[in-house]
């Protein structure tokens, strides 16, 4: 009889050796189970890598904002100092004017107070501290105290040097001094 490739029973054989096919499909399993496996740790590393670019990013973001808000706070530093130079410039023709008003100097020197008070006006500095206005410690530095019935109770009297304001907050607060009644009878 001619050999073929057929079993005993007389199936037809396949063309790998029968000890094969089952190591195959074993292997088949296998790659599908090693294939998810390898996907899975796939999935974890992309998650982790993920996770890592996002808070990078976060802390980019948040690292730009903490530069912009340091530069700000930088910015405003430099200009409430050069404020405060230009103020003490201010007092000096502002004392010059009240120890001799008549002078024939005073009107370019008052011209001059104007001149500078329109700058620091154009920057937001506003003047506080004027007679009348009540006593507020976080506006005022109280450098005198008098006594008259002529004026309310805690108000300023005097301004003995005036105080300035940029942007709603104290930049210098007045120096003034403050109108006290008279003993009171209990």
């Amino acid at each position: 009889m001619p050999s073929s490739p057929a079993s005993e029973e007389g199936e037809p054989r396949s063309s790998q050796p029968a000890a094969q096919a089952p190591a195959q499909a074993g292997r088949e399993s296998d790659s599908n189970g090693l294939e998810s496996e390898e996907l899975t740790q796939l999935r974890e590393r992309y998650a982790q890598l993920d996770d890592r670019f996002r808070r990078a990013l976060a802390d980019l973001d948040n690292y730009r904002k903490r530069a912009a808000r340091d530069v700000e706070r930088r910015v405003a530093e430099n200009r409430d100092a050069l404020m405060l130079d230009w103020l003490e410039a201010l007092d000096s023709v502002d004392r010059a004017l009240r120890a001799e008003p008549e002078n024939p100097l005073a009107e370019g020197l008052r011209a001059v107070l104007n001149q500078m008070e329109a700058i620091l006006d154009r920057h937001g500095v506003t003047r506080i501290g004027a007679p009348g206005e009540p006593f507020d410690p976080e506006r005022h530095e109280a450098v005198g105290v008098v006594t008259t019935s002529e004026l309310p109770d805690r108000t300023v009297a005097d301004v003995a040097r005036s105080g300035f304001v940029v942007d709603g907050r104290v930049l210098r607060p007045a120096q003034v001094v403050v109108a006290r009644q008279g003993e009171r009878e209990a």
